[in-house]
């Protein structure tokens, strides 16, 4: 395969895993608390072309990574008690059945046991050892640092973390991240503050995810042309040099 066809060929699979992640933020782009996915790119030679290496070897793009965009949402007020925002850098730890999870809030209840858990019944850890019951049949308040009261009473206060980096986080039931748990008793408290009443938006737009995806379309026909022009090139190539002059 000549060098034009074989860059062009890795640019489309470099696109097509592009677009799998972009689908994936565009389907999630009204889900409260999502944090998008993004790519990493990285240009490689095959074994053959780097032991051949000269100034004019072609390097190949691929996604060598992906990795979670932490950004900040928008902060929307829902007048909801039971939902609840981050504002600033940090997460929340919900443990569920496969281990502790990191959670940006979202809209959470009172189980009739009287565990505080996040909508998918995960059972939000606290500062102290003792967990949060609550009376389900009244309403709880939740300050800015997290600490929760019912009838002036104060239940407990959730564990707010500091966010590892990036790289270190696995996505986990849509909304959720995973961290090596070796790597749970390392993280420390947050600064940033529990918001009551607010969900967190995605910070993935539909406009701007949109906008990604018809540049994405675009890469992809012309990288399309560029292997038809290749095809072409060779064509008249072998045409030409079999061809008998007299």
């Amino acid at each position: 395969m000549d060098p034009l066809t074989t860059a062009a060929a890795a640019g489309m699979r470099s696109r097509m895993d592009a677009l799998d992640l972009l689908a994936n933020n565009m389907a999630n782009s009204s889900t409260p608390g999502y944090k998008a996915d993004r790519e990493s790119y990285n240009l490689y030679m095959s074994a053959e072309a780097a032991a051949e290496a000269t100034g004019s070897s072609v390097r190949s793009p691929l996604v060598e990574s992906q990795w979670i965009d932490l950004s900040q949402g928008a902060l929307r007020a829902t007048g909801n008690a039971s939902d609840v925002a981050i504002s600033g850098s940090g997460f929340l730890l919900a443990e569920s059945p496969n281990g502790v999870l990191l959670s940006r809030g979202g809209t959470l209840r009172v189980t009739g046991d009287g565990k505080l858990t996040t909508q998918d019944g995960y059972e939000l850890v606290t500062v102290g050892p003792r967990r949060i019951k609550a009376d389900p049949g009244r309403p709880v308040e939740i300050d800015n640092a997290g600490v929760v009261r019912q009838e002036g009473g104060i239940l407990g206060q959730l564990r707010l973390v500091e966010a590892p980096p990036a790289g270190e986080l696995a996505r986990r039931d849509g909304v959720y991240m995973r961290l090596d748990t070796r790597r749970l008793g390392e993280l420390k408290p947050a600064s940033a503050e529990l918001r009551q009443g607010h969900l967190e938006s995605s910070n993935t737009g539909p406009a701007v995810t949109a906008a990604r995806l018809i540049g994405i379309l675009r890469q992809f026909e012309s990288l399309q042309k560029a292997i038809q022009i290749g095809g072409e090139m060779n064509r008249r190539a072998v045409e030409e040099v079999a061809k008998i002059h007299p």
